[in-house]
């Protein structure tokens, strides 16, 4: 083999079919932006304009416009995402799974916590695979995905790690593609931590169960994410504001409460952690509720940040210029500015 079929066969095989793979989950349901998901987001979006409209509670003079229009998805912002997103399949095996496999073999997975169960106390008999048995098991699986990612969302505004979720809250108009704007670092320790806590959860409902227990799925993907999925979950990155209402936004997460948590004003930092379910911000003190009138929100980590953060490159290398800068002896000097890091 030549050197330039050796190229050839490497950019297809690290480069284009990444890209590819990335553009055509769009089409599937492993995932919140799926053709799927979007239709039902934006069909919710639409009943909400047409019911606003009919009882005068919005000025925009189409759907289009009520949505954000040619102002928001023509927004260089917006279009860095599509790439963002386009690119994280690539930057998913680059960066990524080679620091997580690195440090897999010493996260303890759900078998070995059953074998450690079965050492310590004994095998307990099988009661059988019922479906009552797989929905408590997907719900308990959705919980704990749930729950770990809102102490890591949470760890991610600390001063040190804010930096590399920054990245995320710099957009400055949200789209649905805005979801996929995490850096990499945030990935990493993401998936190793839903890892380590999913290997415990698992190996103890196994053991409890007498033995391993499926996943009860719709269409390929755990029912409870399915369902969430389906409930408007591509509006949180948008300008449509929805809310489900003081009472019910205790336990579940409306798009409006996501929006608070990306709004630059200073009474809405470290507010609404939670993904799914606002229960975990109501538990720990980070609750924000809204209500069915609009609040005036502006994204975005400031101006001091508009000209930082337009490129790939950038979102991938500033945070960690920002954290050199934190350094003894690297402090920058400036005007000190509010962030919402505690």
């Amino acid at each position: 083999m030549d050197v330039f079929s050796l190229i050839y066969k490497r950019l297809i095989e690290w480069v284009i079919t990444p890209i590819t793979e990335q553009f055509y989950s769009i089409f599937s349901f492993n995932g919140r932006l799926g053709v799927v998901f979007l239709c039902a987001s934006y069909g919710v979006a639409y009943g909400l304009f047409r019911f606003r409209k009919q009882h005068g509670l919005t000025d925009a003079p189409s759907f289009w416009q009520f949505i954000g229009g040619s102002r928001l998805y023509f927004h260089r912002s917006a279009w860095l995402d599509c790439r963002y997103y386009l690119l994280r399949k690539l930057l998913k095996l680059a960066l990524v799974l080679p620091i997580v496999h690195l440090v897999d073999p010493y996260i303890l997975r759900s078998g070995d916590y059953l074998a450690f169960f079965n050492n310590l106390w004994g095998a307990r008999p099988r009661p059988g695979d019922g479906l009552s048995l797989a929905l408590l098991y997907g719900l308990g699986v959705f919980l704990v995905k749930d729950f770990t990612h809102y102490w890591v969302h949470r760890a991610f505004h600390s001063r040190w790690l804010w930096a590399f979720h920054k990245v995320h809250h710099s957009a400055p108009v949200l789209v649905p593609a805005t979801a996929s704007r995490i850096h990499f670092v945030e990935r990493i320790v993401g998936t190793l931590s839903i890892t380590a806590c999913l290997g415990l959860y698992v190996g103890t409902f196994w053991y409890l169960s007498g033995g391993e227990i499926s996943h009860y799925r719709l269409f390929g993907v755990t029912y409870v994410v399915f369902i969430f999925n389906s409930l408007a979950a591509n509006l949180r990155h948008t300008q449509v504001w929805l809310s489900f209402g003081p009472v019910l936004e205790h336990v579940l997460n409306s798009p409006a409460q996501h929006q608070i948590h990306h709004s630059d004003a200073p009474r809405h930092f470290n507010r609404n952690f939670g993904t799914n379910l606002s229960l975990w911000d109501w538990m720990f003190g980070t609750l924000y509720v809204t209500n069915a009138r609009p609040e005036p929100l502006r994204f975005g980590t400031g101006e001091q940040d508009h000209q930082r953060y337009l490129t790939v490159y950038s979102l991938i290398v500033t945070p960690f210029v920002d954290i050199a800068g934190k350094l003894p002896g690297k402090r920058l000097r400036g005007i000190k500015t509010q962030t919402p890091y505690s």
